[in-house]
């Protein structure tokens, strides 16, 4: 097995055995994080209900009308996704959280997604 197969599986199996333990409900659904090399998604889910609230991603039009033609780095679109899906999520009402990370470490993007979805007033 490479090692690029072996880090995927890895990751997989963290994100598995976290989510065992983490479930969103309607009072507070779940944050999840979805990165890849280029781009990076957010959506809040209530799995309740089986219903995405709120999702933000570095490939939508919103995105790009945010952006307008500035060159950023990752770690900058990462925070105005953050901001992005938290201003979303407030104004359908959901104020706090739990955070799904989905495997990935709390660091770099994921960390700068988070921070900035909780400077918009996520709790979590």
């Amino acid at each position: 097995m490479n090692s690029a197969k072996k880090r995927s599986l890895e990751r997989s199996r963290r994100a598995a055995r976290v989510r065992k333990s983490i479930s969103g409900t309607t009072e507070r659904p779940r944050l999840c994080v979805r990165r890849s090399i280029n781009h990076i998604y957010a959506q809040i889910v209530d799995d309740v209900a089986g219903k995405t609230v709120a999702h933000a991603g570095s490939t939508g039009k919103e995105f790009a009308q945010k952006v307008s033609g500035k060159k950023l780095n990752k770690t900058e679109v990462s925070k105005i996704v953050g901001e992005m899906v938290a201003e979303i999520a407030i104004s359908k009402g959901v104020k706090a959280v739990v955070f799904d990370r989905k495997g990935y470490l709390y660091h770099g993007r994921v960390k700068a997604l988070a921070e900035a979805a909780r400077g918009k007033g996520l709790v979590f």
